[in-house]
């Protein structure tokens, strides 16, 4: 049981198809206890798909973008769990405007930016109250070492994103946390309908990646996720491990 007895904090469970849905059942899985976040009306689409799990957690009302919430999360934390060792992020979101560069607004970037990038630093230290030596904090990105078809604007935020990882890695280390991120292929979620051409990435990333890949597969992801969350990786932090079969090293 890799998690036996873990506290674990998971955002952006919103459909069974979603990889912190699998993150979530996979944890359970491995011994851990879980406690859901959502807010406004997604909220009760979380509730429903949180029975699909082995056991049903709470959820917990919290937008990223709202300081009120960050505030009390220890609180609603508290609730349920008396303390958390591990949390993931698997937050993104930006305006349709943010996927076509030139055209976007500072309106669009900006709520990118905020909903997908800084969200991680604003997460890690509304959760760090609850986190002792020993915690772990996973992020979810799409590689952003490139300028990506249709990205646009989300891929700036992810680029930011990942800076984000390496300046918590390297604050929060001396108390004990790890902040690491984990770079997925192409899965079809939620979030990825909601990117218009993401298709362009389906179709190429099977016939590239060495190892192949499935798109409706978010499973070698989850797991990859839930073992930076358990103590297999003591001294890794700042790091991006690539979860895409092996895409990530092939050149164009």
């Amino acid at each position: 049981m890799l998690l036996e007895g873990k506290k674990l904090l998971i955002t952006g469970v919103l459909m069974d198809s979603s990889i912190a849905f699998h993150v979530a059942k996979l944890a359970q899985e491995q011994g851990a206890e879980v406690v859901l976040t959502s807010f406004g009306r997604t909220t009760k689409i979380t509730t429903a798909i949180a029975r699909r799990l082995p056991q049903t957690p709470p959820v917990i009302e919290l937008d990223v973008t709202s300081e009120e919430d960050l505030a009390a999360l220890p609180d609603r934390v508290r609730e349920h769990v008396p303390h958390l060792d591990g949390v993931l992020h698997s937050i993104g979101f930006a305006p349709q405007g943010a996927f076509n560069f030139l055209e976007a607004t500072w309106e669009d970037v900006s709520t990118a930016v905020h909903v997908s990038a800084y969200s991680l630093a604003a997460l890690a230290k509304g959760a760090l109250p609850l986190m002792s030596e020993g915690g772990s904090v996973v992020g979810l990105t799409f590689d952003a070492r490139f300028a990506w078809p249709v990205y646009d604007w989300m891929g700036v935020a992810k680029a930011a994103f990942e800076s984000t990882n390496r300046y918590l890695a390297r604050d929060l280390g001396p108390k004990g946390v790890r902040c690491n991120i984990v770079a997925a292929g192409p899965i079809r979620t939620t979030a990825a309908k909601s990117i218009p051409g993401f298709e362009q990435f389906e179709e190429a990333w099977g016939s590239r990646a060495p190892l192949g890949w499935d798109v409706n597969d978010a499973v070698p992801t989850a797991r990859a996720c839930v073992s930076l969350l358990s103590d297999w990786f003591p001294a890794t932090t700042g790091e991006m491990i690539h979860v895409d079969g092996g895409y990530h090293a092939i050149g164009a």
